[in-house]
């Protein structure tokens, strides 16, 4: 089956689901938000904090249909897609109020459904059905795999491979590629070594000392229940413009590659992604500054290909029922907690220079694109601390066990205040184009980072009443607020 044809019955797929979507939602009218954002950025933990200031209140001055007392209640209802995980809400919960441990990543889809009784503006009483869809961002990086060839996926791979700020941790897998030529005869064990290797490559690229963002195929990273699958024993090889002859190396990772796209990519585009009507993208952009300018380009490159995947714009009756446009994303720079509150626009305004390419398409296809900085748990509180007869802006709170800062290594017991350092004013600053804007930990000599953002623990004293947050209140209102007027 040629692509055109298989693309074809995606979208024909797509219609009926939302179709049919439609009409239950004549009757239920519902919203499907999606969360993600890529490793490390807080998505359960969005997910969770935007669950519990729904279904228990607090203090959201922002979100006006709930600070102006218009929802009457929001309610936990049964699981949607009964072929769903549903999200672990309950757990994680418990995990952030009795083992003060932030939960576990997200590492596959899972959905939850709410039902918000609110009163409209006019004072009639209204349900919304809001469907909370979390998915790892990787999976989103996926998407443009899509509308590439073997050969052009191979290429733009090894280009990144081969770039300063990779090329180091790439060497074992480029070493094992120039042994192992695309047009040279298949070889099982051969194509497993690259394979692994190649994940090696990929797994070392998101540590925190490198920190970097654009890494798919997704899966690699989180197999699940394909790990050891053909269909995730691929990799890049040099390849030329020479069509690859059957029985070659290069025409077995093509053919793996192909099923990678059917039986990984397609099916999370047709049953999750193609039905959403919202999105927030949550980004960990003070690990991009703790590594260093590659890092900081990197994220960039990877926040320009979420947006590029996305089918943004203002719906028509017809796009409404049969393909529906993502009428509204929000990008949101977490752990703003990390920082005094003097910084925290500074670290929005470094995001929004980050999607600067991606708004402006966004906004050209009529769709409504913002950036806040947010904590969605806050787990620190600001403080004025005396040293040396002067006094200091820091954040107080219990670093996770392992940091180290200053010499010292924290045991995750021990609270302190911590001096996080200010952002500059002007983000260009960040963003020279020869690299050297700023010292990140991929390249300054230990302890001569520009950045050092520690981790946290959550705060004490979770489940009892309130979350604290930072702006949690702006995302709700940004994403929610004119769904429930």
């Amino acid at each position: 089956m040629n692509l055109s044809v298989t693309d074809a019955m995606d979208e024909a797929r797509i219609a009926l689901r939302t179709l049919a979507d439609r009409v239950e939602g004549i009757a239920h009218p519902t919203l499907r938000l999606g969360v993600t954002g890529l490793s490390r950025a807080g998505k359960t933990i969005f997910t969770t904090a935007l669950i519990h200031a729904l279904t228990r209140g607090g203090r959201l001055p922002v979100f006006e249909a709930l600070q102006s007392g218009r929802i009457a209640r929001a309610e936990l209802q049964p699981q949607p897609d009964d072929a769903v995980p549903r999200f672990a809400y309950e757990d994680h919960l418990k995990t952030l109020a009795e083992a003060r441990q932030w939960p576990s990543s997200t590492t596959r889809v899972s959905e939850l459904r709410l039902s918000i009784r609110y009163a409209t503006a006019r004072g009639s009483l209204r349900t919304l059905t809001l469907d909370l869809v979390d998915y790892p961002g990787e999976w989103l990086l996926d998407l443009p795999l899509l509308d590439m060839s073997y050969a052009d996926f191979a290429r733009q791979s090894l280009a990144l491979a081969r770039a300063p700020g990779r090329s180091d941790v790439a060497a074992p897998y480029l070493a094992a590629i120039a042994a192992a030529p695309a047009y040279g005869p298949q070889d099982e064990t051969k194509a497993r070594e690259v394979a692994a290797l190649f994940t090696q490559y990929l797994s070392a690229c998101r540590s925190e000392k490198l920190a970097m963002s654009l890494l798919p195929p997704g899966r690699f990273l989180m197999p699940g229940d394909l790990e050891g699958s053909p269909a995730l024993t691929f990799a890049p090889l040099d390849v030329d413009e020479k069509a690859l002859k059957s029985g070659s190396l290069g025409a077995m990772m093509e053919r793996r590659f192909e099923a990678y796209k059917n039986a990984v990519v397609r099916p999370f585009f047709r049953t999750h992604f193609a039905r959403l009507d919202r999105q927030i993208v949550l980004v960990d952009t003070l690990a991009a500054l703790n590594a260093g300018p590659a890092a900081l380009a990197d994220l960039e490159r990877a926040l320009d290909g979420i947006l590029a995947a996305f089918r943004t714009g203002r719906n028509s009756l017809v796009s409404t029922l049969f393909r529906p446009r993502i009428e509204k994303v929000l990008f949101a720079a977490t752990k703003a907690d990390h920082l005094h509150q003097s910084s925290h626009d500074r670290l929005e305004a470094i995001l929004a220079r980050l999607v600067e390419r991606a708004r402006t398409r966004a906004h050209d296809h009529g769709a409504a694109l913002d950036v806040v900085a947010l904590a969605a748990i806050r787990a620190t509180r600001e403080a004025r601390v005396r040293r040396d007869g002067h006094e200091l802006d820091a954040i107080v709170g219990t670093p996770e066990a392992g940091q180290e800062a200053g010499g010292h290594r924290f045991d995750g017991m021990e609270e302190m205040a911590v001096f996080p350092g200010d952002l500059p004013a002007d983000p260009n600053a960040l963003f020279d184009p020869s690299g050297a804007g700023f010292r990140g930990l991929a390249t300054a000599v230990e302890g001569d980072a520009d950045f050092r953002f520690l981790r946290f623990r959550p705060p004490a004293g979770i489940g009892d009443g309130s979350i604290p947050h930072i702006r949690l209140d702006r995302a709700l209102h940004f994403l929610l607020d004119d769904r429930l007027a």
